[in-house]
């Protein structure tokens, strides 16, 4: 099936200032994001959707293709529904949006997501990680609960599923699963999404999952081992380029194909 990739960037942050043209390893954070992607073959294409001509310009310098878009796009999904609605990609089959800001994602994550879409299981796919018990208790980090063919129950930045007794830990400690906000969708799914109103349980939670999940459309979720760490603020930005210089020290340039972040 062919696969468009997405990469959603805008100048907006605030707790990272100008956090797409931020340097990681010498070279903008979006574009690092794009390499990465690259790297890992698993779309057809990939663009930046973007609505700065600073963006623009600075993919363009490292030829990385780029589509401006509207300005008044109230979140990323939109930009990137945008993206696919241009003709140019008409014949495109699955969507997926990859932020802008996770330059470590993993091969796992993205084509898990991409496959709950292709292999019919649902018109939209995300992926999550196992995480520890302690991250039950932690609200920046987003926690899903699935059933068990991996549809979304729900997600939530509160304890889920709730440890009712510390004496079955060991129990939740198999059950808890941190979100990764990779998403791939089937054109159709997307394009509803983002003609859904707001649903109370997304501006409660501030978490914009919850309104394709809460109107009933499937969500399936893709487990893998590990949640690599995107960046949101300048502490992560300075961890981000010590593990990337690590890593050209090592000869595992992240720009490169078939690489390994073990």
């Amino acid at each position: 099936m062919s696969v468009l990739a997405v990469i959603p960037a805008r100048l907006g942050s605030t707790r990272l200032p100008r956090k797409p043209l931020q340097l990681l390893g010498g070279v903008p954070l979006v574009v690092r994001v794009y390499q990465r992607l690259l790297s890992l073959g698993v779309a057809d294409e990939c663009v930046v959707a973007t609505d700065d001509d600073e963006i623009l310009q600075a993919c363009a310098m490292y030829g990385v293709p780029g589509i401006m878009t509207a300005r008044t796009h109230p979140s990323g999904t939109d930009r990137v529904a945008e993206v696919a609605r241009d003709s140019r990609y008409s014949g495109v089959e699955i969507v997926v949006n990859v932020q802008g800001d996770e330059p470590f994602v993993s091969a796992a994550a993205v084509s898990g997501a991409i496959s709950m879409v292709a292999s019919g299981r649902a018109a939209i796919g995300t992926a999550a990680a196992r995480a520890s018990v302690d991250a039950l208790h932690r609200p920046d980090v987003v926690k899903v609960v699935c059933a068990d063919d991996g549809r979304a129950l729900y997600f939530s930045r509160a304890a889920i599923p709730f440890l009712r007794d510390p004496g079955d830990a060991a129990i939740a400690g198999t059950l808890v699963r941190q979100h990764i906000g990779v998403y791939a969708y089937t054109p159709t799914a997307l394009a509803t999404w983002v003609a859904l109103p707001p649903h109370a349980l997304e501006l409660t939670e501030r978490l914009e999952q919850l309104r394709p999940l809460a109107h009933g459309l499937t969500i399936g979720v893709a487990i893998v081992e590990e949640a690599e760490f995107g960046i949101d603020t300048a502490d992560d930005l300075a961890v981000a380029n010590i593990r990337w210089t690590e890593l050209q020290f090592r000869g595992h340039s992240p720009s490169l194909p078939n690489l390994s972040f073990a």
